[in-house]
C-alpha cells in the first residue's frame, strides 16, 4: 500500500490523522512526516495493521 493509498483510506473511512497515529503509538507530527516519503517495510506493516483495526472497529 502507497502513502497515497494510505490517505484515501483515511479520508473514504473518515479515520483522522491523530486517530490513525494514536493507534501506532506515535505522535501525530511524527505520521506526517512519516506520509511525506515512502514508508519503510516496518512502518507500513504498523501503519496497514492500525489502519485495519480502525475501520474494523468502526
Amino acid at each position: 500500500m502507497s502513502n497515497l493509498e494510505i490517505r484515501q483510506k483515511l479520508l473514504s473511512n473518515a479515520i483522522k490523522n491523530y486517530q490513525l497515529a494514536d493507534a501506532i503509538g506515535i505522535n501525530q507530527s511524527t505520521l506526517s512526516v512519516w506520509l511525506r516519503t515512502e514508508l519503510n517495510t516496518e512502518r507500513r506493516e504498523r501503519v496497514e495493521k492500525a489502519l485495519d483495526r480502525l475501520i474494523t472497529n468502526k
